[in-house]
C-alpha cells in the first residue's frame, strides 16, 4: 500500500459557505454555477443530456467529453463517477462540475443519477451503478470512449457505491457485466466500513438488511481488486478518515493494489469542492485522482 499526504493547504473559502445561504442553492449546485463562471474554459463539454440506463425516472445520466479533438480511431479512457448526498439526495445536474473536471483531464466521464432513499433502500443504489457501468460499457465508445479502460470515481456515499462494484463482484454480475470491466478507481472521502448504523442515513438506507455486514466494501476486499486510490481529508467529521484506513489496510492485507491519500485539514466537502474550478488550486484531489487513473488505464 502507497500511504502519502498532501501538503499545507487552506481550508475552502468563507466566501462559498455565504454564497450558498444567500442562493438558497445546494452546495454542489452553487459549485456547479461558480465553475461555468470562471474565465478561461475548461476544456471540456457535456455530449449528452438524460440518456436512459434503465426504465426509472432516476435512471438517467450525462456525458462529458474533452474538447481536444483526437487522433482517428484514438479513443479515451472512461470513468463513471457517482455523487454523493447521504443515498437520500442529489442531481446529476449539480455535478457538472465533476464530469468537466474529470472530462478536462482527458476522460469521457459519465455522471449518472441513481434511486434514492426512501423511495428504495440498499442495494437498489448499487444495482443502479452497475447498470450505469453496463452503458459505459456498451455505449461509451459513441463519444469516444474505449470499453476496455473503464474506471469509477466518486465522493461520500457515491464513493461507497464505486467500491462496492469494485470489491463485491455479484452487482455486476446481476447486471450482465464481468467484475473485471471496471479496472481502477478513485474513491474520496467514503464510507465503507460503518456498521453498525448508528444515525439516521445509515439506518434508512441499510437498516433493512439482515446481514449488515454484507452491506460493508470491508467484507469485500480480496487480493484480486483492481488497483484502488483512496483519498480522505483528515478534518472529515462527517465520514471518519479510518473508514479509508480500513479498507486500505484490509486490501494490503489480502496483497490487493491501493494507494491511500490523505489531505491534511481537509474536510468532508473539501475533497468535492476541489474538483470545481475556482478551488482546484487549494487541493491537488483531481491531479491525484487522474494521474491515478491514467496509469492504471493506460
Amino acid at each position: 500500500m502507497r500511504h502519502a499526504a498532501s501538503g499545507p493547504r487552506r481550508r475552502s473559502p468563507v466566501l462559498l459557505a455565504s454564497l450558498m445561504a444567500l442562493s438558497g442553492c445546494t452546495p454542489a449546485g452553487l459549485l456547479n454555477g461558480l465553475d461555468r463562471l470562471t474565465p478561461g474554459g475548461d476544456g471540456a463539454t457535456r455530449a449528452a443530456r438524460g440518456i436512459a440506463y434503465g426504465p426509472g425516472q432516476r435512471q438517467r445520466l450525462d456525458v462529458w467529453v474533452p474538447v481536444a479533438k483526437r487522433g482517428a480511431g484514438q479513443k479515451l479512457p472512461v470513468v463513471v463517477f457517482f455523487y454523493g448526498g447521504g443515498w437520500d439526495s442529489g442531481s446529476r445536474g449539480d455535478y457538472g462540475f465533476a464530469g468537466a473536471a474529470f472530462a478536462s483531464q482527458g476522460f469521457v466521464a459519465v455522471i449518472p443519477d441513481y434511486r434514492l432513499v426512501p423511495a428504495v433502500r440498499f442495494p437498489a443504489f448499487v444495482e443502479d451503478g452497475a447498470l450505469a457501468v453496463k452503458w459505459a460499457r456498451d455505449h461509451a465508445g459513441s463519444f469516444g470512449g474505449d470499453p476496455e479502460r473503464i474506471a469509477v470515481a466518486g465522493h461520500s456515499a457515491g464513493a461507497y457505491i464505486g467500491a462496492m462494484l469494485v470489491l463485491d463482484r455479484r452487482w455486476l454480475r446481476q447486471a450482465g457485466v464481468q467484475p473485471d470491466t471496471i479496472r481502477a478507481a478513485a474513491l474520496l472521502a467514503g464510507p465503507y466500513d460503518f456498521a453498525p448504523f448508528t444515525e439516521a442515513r445509515g439506518r434508512n438506507a441499510f437498516g433493512r438488511w439482515a446481514n449488515p455486514q454484507e452491506t460493508q466494501p470491508v467484507s469485500f476486499a480480496r487480493q484480486d481488486a483492481p488497483p484502488l486510490f483512496l483519498g480522505h481529508g483528515t478534518a472529515d467529521r462527517v465520514v471518519l478518515p479510518r473508514n479509508s484506513r480500513h479498507l486500505a489496510d484490509r486490501l494490503q492485507s489480502a496483497g490487493a493494489p491501493v494507494t491511500l491519500k490523505l489531505y491534511p485539514g481537509a474536510s468532508h466537502t473539501d475533497l468535492v469542492v476541489a474538483l470545481s474550478r475556482p478551488f482546484r488550486r487549494k487541493s491537488s484531489v483531481l491531479a491525484d485522482s487522474a494521474a491515478f487513473l491514467r496509469e492504471q488505464l493506460r
